[in-house]
């Protein structure tokens, strides 16, 4: 299975490490690609370091920070240039386990897109303040509500992809930088007819560093969705 992960990061050096070892610890056969967008912290320099230990794992430095959207198309382009078959979205903070990479990866013999889901079983989520965790719960039911993808965690960032949804998509056309980014590509997806499936994983909120939300991502967020739903009505997707 010719598979690559594809990480954003900013100012992660204090994971990247602990990130980079357990994901080829439990992946040996995946491939790792980070893009980094000129971390202040020198998280590119610490990747560079890893390549030296790992043949499979990757960097695409980018000059600013240019946000989490962004970073992942430049990430599912080279993929695609490269001839993955599958491609894996995941976060360099920990919090996505990376014992669950392959459990997302065998679900794409029956899906085009696999998403790691906090709350296909009840809630799956650790040590987030109840505030965030209703923000997040809140969010994907409005999404759900306004778009109508029958999706219960259309935020979450652990995905799964056959590269064959991903050539359908005009990736040059998705317009979200922030965490709406993972509800465009969903539906879009969706629009498509992929077959999606979520697996019930377990969340764990960061231990180090700090977490990328704003509130202009959050506004963005909101916005988004009745685009899509506009979209979809007036046949613009």
């Amino acid at each position: 299975m010719r598979s690559l992960i594809i990480t954003p990061t900013y100012n992660e050096k204090k994971n990247i490490r602990s990130f980079i070892e357990k994901v080829f610890k439990y992946n040996d056969e995946s491939h790792l690609l980070i893009v980094d967008d000129n971390s202040p912290d020198k998280t590119g320099l610490e990747v560079k370091e890893l390549q030296k230990r790992f043949s499979k794992l990757f960097l695409k430095s980018r000059p600013k920070k240019q946000g989490l959207g962004t970073a992942y198309i430049e990430g599912f382009s080279w993929a695609l240039k490269k001839n993955y078959k599958y491609m894996v979205q995941m976060d360099a903070d920990l919090s996505h386990d990376p014992k669950d990479v392959k459990r997302l990866l065998k679900n794409l013999s029956n899906y085009d897109l696999v998403i790691g889901s906090r709350y296909i079983e009840g809630v799956s989520v650790v040590n987030w303040p109840i505030r965030r965790l209703m923000l997040s719960y809140g969010a994907n039911l409005y999404s759900r509500l306004i778009t109508g993808m029958p999706i219960n965690d259309g935020t979450g960032g652990f995905k799964a992809w056959r590269a064959s949804i991903l050539q359908r998509i005009p990736l040059s056309d998705v317009q979200s930088q922030g965490y709406s980014f993972q509800i465009e590509m969903n539906f879009r997806a969706w629009i498509l007819g992929a077959r999606i499936k979520e697996e019930s994983i377990i969340f764990f909120d960061r231990t180090v560093g700090d977490s990328k939300m704003s509130k202009n991502i959050v506004y963005e967020a909101i916005l988004m969705v009745w685009k899509l739903r506009f979209w979809k009505i007036f046949g613009l997707i």
